[in-house]
């Protein structure tokens, strides 16, 4: 009996492992880049031209925020200059002379995208922009991201000059989840910034997938004309983090799914017993 019951069992776990592997078909993504990354692993699960030199738009802000987390006192008040306040395309609509804590700036940099708050973050930073971007490429450097350069805190094209990989985004990004208030502020699909006179505003998330996709915990949208529609996005099952990065699709929602659910498929796979 005993052995008849282990036998079962065996057979169970069989028929277990044929049917994930067949689940576990690799994603037909129309992004011109991609990948997934395992976190704990540090393996990449999925890829798709992941070394290719690409722009990737207002991806940049997610280490933009990294080091402003690591420099930077959030208590500490942004006065927003008028170089800030004048920034051109997304913006948080500050105005030269508002004040407000790095912390609620930096929400209204990420989930809004807000450029002016980028130069804003990086003027409190460093002082200018310039010099806060050779801290932006010393931290891509340490990290790893050997094929990324960046020029400027926000992400707006200088085709020359600032550009990364799907795999070095990754990278960047899976460093980033290591410090929890990076986590607390991606995730937030909507967020009240206080600025220091009083007034608030409520900020949404640009980030769709946290909203509909059963994990999702980040992280970063972009686009312009020449970057196409891009997409940092990150989830979490039963422990496992799983960083996605998507660069010119015009369904990066739908590419970020697939290649996410490929990625859990996946690691559910390895993680199964073996005979």
């Amino acid at each position: 009996m005993k052995t008849r019951v282990t036998l079962l069992f065996c057979f169970i776990l069989l028929v277990s492992q044929v049917t994930v592997a067949a689940s576990a078909v690799l994603p037909n993504i129309g992004a011109e880049a991609g990948c997934v990354l395992d976190v704990q692993n540090q393996q990449f699960v999925f890829e798709k031209n992941f070394d290719s030199i690409m722009y990737p738009a207002s991806t940049t802000k997610i280490i933009t925020l990294l080091v402003a987390l690591e420099k930077g006192d959030l208590d500490s008040i942004v006065s927003v200059s008028p170089s800030a306040a004048e920034c051109e395309g997304s913006s948080l609509d500050l105005v030269a002379g508002d004040r407000i804590t790095l912390r609620n700036l930096l929400y209204g940099m990420m989930l809004v995208s807000g450029n002016d708050a980028a130069v804003a973050v990086a003027e409190h930073i460093s002082g200018s922009t310039d010099e806060f971007v050779e801290l932006m490429n010393g931290e891509a450097r340490r990290i790893g991201a050997e094929r990324t350069h960046f020029s400027n805190p926000h992400g707006l094209p200088d085709p020359s000059n600032h550009y990364t990989t799907a795999r070095d985004l990754a990278l960047i990004t899976a460093y980033a989840y290591s410090i929890p208030e990076f986590r607390e502020v991606v995730s937030h699909v909507r967020k009240q910034i206080y600025f220091a006179d009083g007034h608030s505003r409520e900020v949404l998330n640009t980030n769709r997938l946290l909203k509909y996709y059963d994990g999702a915990n980040g992280v970063k949208t972009g686009f312009t004309n020449d970057a196409g529609y891009c997409l940092v996005a990150a989830a979490k099952r039963n422990g496992v983090q799983l960083i996605g990065v998507i660069l010119n699709s015009d369904s990066r929602w739908e590419d970020a799914a697939s290649m996410l659910d490929y990625g859990f498929q996946v690691t559910k796979l390895e993680d199964m017993p073996k005979k």
